[in-house]
């Protein structure tokens, strides 16, 4: 895919998706951060269940750090791995108070060295707090990218590196969640709907479906 598709392809998703931002609701950087850290193997709309009672209880890392783990769990009970998460947003708010003033760290390095935090999860909060052109590449992005030649690559790593490189500069901002909403709600895992898709004049899926 060459570079001219590829501005055609995001300046396209920039018309149609009108704010691209994360569904997750927060009022801040370490309700996001949190935010995040549960939404691993889990959905956005499960999650913001789960954070409107958290958050009403802990809104901060004080306030969460002081919370028993059971009263964490019976929380956020209602995801995915909501043990490991309980541990890990509970240490996670320790970390910052003792670390970090409270406050949410705006490198990846010092991120990841929080519980529960990895690539991923960094680079939504460099790219969605902090303003950085970097895209967490999701489930959604991986196949998505791979699926229409965006960025061909085995891992998301890989898959990240290459949209990095490749995506136009003006877009790097918000590539992440153009390209998450798009594979969300068009091009998605098993049945892509291509009959309403902003980018089917440019997308090279070889098994895209004839529009009628």
């Amino acid at each position: 895919m060459n570079h001219e598709k590829r501005w055609k392809i995001f300046n396209a998703l920039k018309n149609q998706i009108k704010e691209p931002k994360t569904e997750l609701i927060y009022k801040n950087s370490f309700e996001l951060l949190i935010a995040v850290i549960l939404s691993a193997q889990t959905t956005d709309i499960q999650v913001n269940r789960v954070t409107k009672k958290l958050f009403k209880i802990a809104p901060d890392p004080g306030s969460l750090s002081e919370l028993s783990l059971d009263k964490i769990e019976s929380l956020i009970n209602s995801i995915g791995l909501y043990k490991n998460k309980a541990k890990n947003i509970q240490h996670t708010s320790k970390l910052l108070i003792t670390k970090y003033n409270s406050y949410v760290p705006q490198s990846r390095k010092e991120l990841e060295t929080l519980p529960g935090v990895g690539r991923k999860t960094a680079n939504v909060i460099l790219n969605t707090i902090f303003n950085q052109p970097v895209i967490a590449v999701d489930t959604h992005i991986f196949r998505l990218a791979n699926r229409i030649n965006l960025a061909q690559g085995k891992t998301p790593l890989e898959v990240e590196t290459k949209l990095t490189r490749f995506t136009p500069d003006e877009f790097l901002i918000d590539a992440h969640h153009l390209l998450i909403l798009h594979g969300r709600y068009v091009c998605k895992a098993q049945k892509p709907d291509c009959s309403s898709c902003c980018i089917y004049d440019f997308c090279e899926y070889k098994k895209k479906l004839i529009k009628t």
